[in-house]
């Protein structure tokens, strides 16, 4: 029987790799799984925090991509907004 300590040093210790969606939000994923449709690895892997750490550092727009092109007016909509 592993304890919730057990589980937390097992997940310190699992190799985790960045990902990145179609919106350019990032998130981590488990190293040894198959990404998930719609993301796609940035090429940065490493432990649970090495990763939250790279995604703090280049992640400094919050906002979804289609909000920031909105947001720009370089959307498509020629800037109508409704």
């Amino acid at each position: 029987m592993t304890t919730s300590a057990g589980s937390t040093e097992t997940a310190k210790a699992a190799e985790y790799t960045v990902v990145r969606n179609h919106e350019e939000q990032y998130s981590i994923w488990w190293a040894d799984r198959d990404i998930p449709e719609g993301w796609r690895s940035v090429g940065h892997s490493g432990t649970r925090e090495e990763c939250l750490a790279h995604i703090e550092e280049v992640w400094t727009d919050m906002r979804p991509l289609s909000l920031r092109r909105w947001m720009d007016g370089t959307d498509g909509t020629d800037g109508e907004r409704s």
